[in-house]
């Protein structure tokens, strides 16, 4: 069954990429930095049939899919109500961490997630802090908004 504006064929991607570092930067509970294919990669290259399991991991996915200026998932995991027609990288900007600040359910099916991303653009050191809404709709949450600090 394919998910609501999602493609229909999961994306493939290299070996390499798979055993790669994950660009999220998430680790496993000894601090080991999981590889892409068990962390976002689950849900990047398989979009249609495996969903993130919560708005934290569909951050930490969106996270990486901008750095993998992978449009097509982000514009899939991004709300219908606020998604934009088009999805343009910006070759200047470099991005070069994530954390996760704060995660919380803030109802049956709406969460928020505080994050700050760190990237370069044309040489400047920027940090983008952000609580982000998600809503789950039809068991798959979705990117709906965020608030910048």
């Amino acid at each position: 069954m394919q998910a609501r504006g999602l493609p229909e064929k999961d994306c493939t991607v290299s070996d390499k990429s798979q055993t790669a570092a994950c660009p999220c930067g998430n680790t496993t509970t000894k601090g080991k930095v999981l590889a892409y294919a068990a962390c976002c990669g689950r849900y990047l290259d398989h979009w249609g049939s495996q969903p993130a399991p919560d708005a934290k991991a569909l951050m930490r996915s969106r996270y990486t899919a901008f750095v993998r200026e992978n449009a097509a998932y982000l514009q899939a995991s991004w709300h219908a109500s606020q998604r934009p027609q088009s999805l343009e990288f910006d070759p200047a900007s470099k991005w070069l961490g994530l954390e996760v600040k704060d995660f919380k359910l803030t109802g049956e099916s709406t969460a928020e997630v505080e994050f700050v991303a760190r990237y370069r653009h044309a040489g400047r050191a920027v940090r983008l802090h952000e609580r982000s809404r998600f809503l789950r709709e039809e068991g798959r949450w979705y990117y709906v908004d965020g608030e910048q600090f």
